[in-house]
């Protein structure tokens, strides 16, 4: 179980719900980050009292230095000051929950210093997977997935044989607020309309991912690199509900599932606490007051998100940060209102194709690329 904590991402979703978790269970918060927000960051140092915060933004930082002088906790700025919280030396847990590949050198960064580490940014693992796992290995560190899927698989597994006993992974998708939409009918929607997702509260960058079905592409990508599985090992099924978060298929053709109300303070809870199980600040399943559970096959054509992600994970190397990046830049555009919904899929798939390169690599090829698959996406629109 974590003692000291460090969070990345404080004041977004799944970091204020981790310190709502952190509350309830006495765990000390060490360090605490987040990329703008002075005011919730204030709030936070205040109550928790970490030894250092550090803020993307340096005029925010400075600011946040001036409100926080009558206090000990040390303030820092940009992404070197992030850096830092994520290698605090107390902390024997980051919880890296930041927004998008900005979450990847942190991750690094925390491993390196040999803190376990709860995973929220599945960014980190679909762009440089293979160095993030390598990485953890050489240290002899553990990944906690928070992920509610990954969380669901994880949980799952527990005291399953490991050699050859899993047959498949059964993840699990809401199918976002189009579901069974056709590409006509998605050609004109808004990023208001895509914004109301209808199970979960997120923040905007994955509620738009959810609508495209980019976040469960993404969510393959981890899956991949946690469970060391292939893409064939892993059926995506549409579940209405959101109840069953995923499941895993046995070699014997049983099949365990993880359920649950849609609420993220279960699997941040068990990533923090693993492998106790303690009373949780959420809602109990109360199955027959739910009824009936639903369950589709995806529609692959018209959410092509979803498959440019699989290609990308067969593919390997850096086809995966290639897509990752594209998406990471025509979700913004879309929500900017620049381009369309359906220009997400095709920008996407056009940047993997263009940018993604086969082989091993290193941190700097990561970079490097997501600069480049950022600008392919930022021309493509230029050029329409």
């Amino acid at each position: 179980m974590t003692d000291k904590l460090c969070i990345l991402g404080s004041t977004g979703s799944i970091g204020t719900q981790a310190l709502e978790v952190a509350r309830k269970h006495n765990i000390n918060i060490t360090a605490l980050t987040a990329s703008v927000n002075a005011d919730r960051l204030e709030e936070q140092a205040r109550e928790f009292k970490p030894k250092m915060v550090a803020l993307l933004d340096e005029e925010a930082a400075r600011d946040l230095k001036l409100r926080l002088s009558d206090t000990d906790v040390k303030v820092l700025s940009g992404i070197g000051g992030i850096c830092e919280c994520a290698r605090e030396e107390s902390a024997d847990t980051v919880l890296n929950s930041i927004v998008g590949m900005a979450g990847l050198v942190p991750t690094l960064d925390a491993i390196d210093e040999g803190k376990n580490l709860a995973l929220a940014n599945k960014e980190t693992l679909v762009a440089g997977g293979q160095l993030v796992m390598n990485a953890a290995r050489e240290k002899g560190i553990n990944i906690y997935p928070v992920d509610s899927e990954h969380s669901a698989i994880f949980q799952c597994l527990r005291g399953a044989p490991k050699d050859r006993a899993l047959k498949r992974i059964l993840l699990t998708a809401s199918g976002g607020p189009f579901f069974g939409k056709t590409r006509e009918e998605l050609r004109d929607v808004t990023a208001e309309q895509a914004l109301k997702h209808p199970n979960w509260d997120m923040g905007a960058k994955i509620t738009i991912d959810s609508a495209t079905m980019m976040n469960k592409g993404l969510e393959v990508i981890e899956a991949c690199w946690l469970f060391g599985v292939t893409p064939d090992q892993i059926k995506v099924v549409v579940h209405r509900e959101s109840i069953i978060h995923s499941a895993v298929e046995f070699m014997d053709n049983a099949v365990i599932a993880q359920l649950g109300l849609p609420d993220m303070k279960i699997p941040i809870q068990y990533a923090l606490t693993y492998p106790e199980r303690f009373e949780s600040p959420t809602d109990e399943l109360d199955l027959a007051t739910l009824g009936t559970l639903t369950f589709a096959e995806p529609d692959y054509e018209t959410f092509d998100c979803l498959s440019v992600c699989k290609e990308a994970i067969r593919r390997g190397g850096l086809y995966p940060a290639a897509a990752n990046s594209a998406n990471e830049q025509a979700n913004a555009l879309f929500r900017k209102g620049k381009i369309g919904f359906l220009d997400i899929g095709e920008l996407v798939g056009e940047a993997m194709e263009a940018c993604g390169r086969d082989g091993d690599f290193t941190l700097t090829d990561v970079l490097e690329l997501d600069s480049e698959a950022r600008t392919f996406v930022s021309r493509k629109v230029k050029e329409l």
